[in-house]
């Protein structure tokens, strides 16, 4: 992931028979609402664990089997989309990235930004089956209990994704919280002026010359904060896949306190 991660609706449009997209919301609207012409639909619960670690890796068995049924190739570019700022969307590039997908990016306003600018459709796509193969990433962000235990003592900055009510009812010692909505615009739905992002991060000393250490509960809203860093050209971004449903069954401190 780098930089251009984050695409428009018109970069989409112009580029469309040239990726493959995915919808990440669910099938009703999928099949109800309308899609982007062409869009397969991944629904959120396929892509996560059902071993009873919520949020985590489906494993690569299962990501392999939804790749090849919807229709993706191991080189393909992806452009992921939801209704929901994109947090659903950036969960599975994340995924994506984590077995070795490359050229992966999130669509800039989620699905309400397309349907205001270009063509939607109900047609159900019936894409040809491919042959998927997981391969290791060339770099991966995620660290595990240990590595982040370990940061609590070392010169890295451990962010807290939640929302502030569950930032004061515990949160890992020294973390900062940032909400990943404040990175969005409600408005647009999407992200906000990269000027104004780079503001507010810089505000709370999120900057990248800094060691990321990002969670939340259950790794989906660190997601969406993972791509906005590296859409803003973080390098140091580590991504807590636990998160705090690990943190909490394994006996890891917590602190209380207000959100600054």
């Amino acid at each position: 992931m780098d930089e251009h991660i984050v695409v428009t609706v018109d970069w989409l449009a112009a580029n469309r028979d040239a990726v493959r997209v995915v919808d990440v919301r669910d099938a009703w609207e999928f099949d109800g609402i309308g899609h982007v012409p062409g869009a397969v639909n991944v629904l959120f619960d396929r892509f996560r664990s059902e071993t009873g670690d919520e949020g985590m890796l489906p494993g690569p068995e299962r990501w392999t089997e939804l790749m090849e049924a919807a229709g993706i190739g191991p080189g393909d570019p992806i452009v992921a989309y939801d209704d929901e700022h994109g947090v659903f969307a950036a969960r599975f590039l994340v995924t994506a990235l984590l077995y070795g997908h490359r050229n992966l990016h999130l669509l800039d306003g989620d699905y309400s930004a397309w349907s205001r600018a270009h063509e939607t459709t109900t047609k159900t796509p019936s894409p040809s089956p491919t042959t998927y193969e997981v391969r290791e990433p060339v770099s991966s962000p995620l660290v595990g209990f240990e590595a982040v235990e370990a940061a609590l003592d070392a010169d890295a900055l451990l962010v807290d994704t939640r929302e502030a009510w569950e930032y004061e009812e515990g949160h890992l010692p020294g973390a900062i919280q940032l909400d990943w909505r404040e990175l969005v615009d409600e408005g647009t739905r999407g992200l906000k002026p990269r000027d104004e992002l780079e503001s507010l991060l810089a505000d709370k000393g999120i900057t990248p010359d800094r060691r990321i250490v990002l969670y939340c509960n259950t790794a989906r809203r660190i997601s969406h904060t993972y791509v906005v860093l590296r859409h803003l050209g973080y390098d140091a971004v580590d991504f807590y896949e636990g998160s705090l449903a690990e943190w909490t069954e394994r006996g890891g401190r917590l602190a209380e306190g207000d959100a600054q």
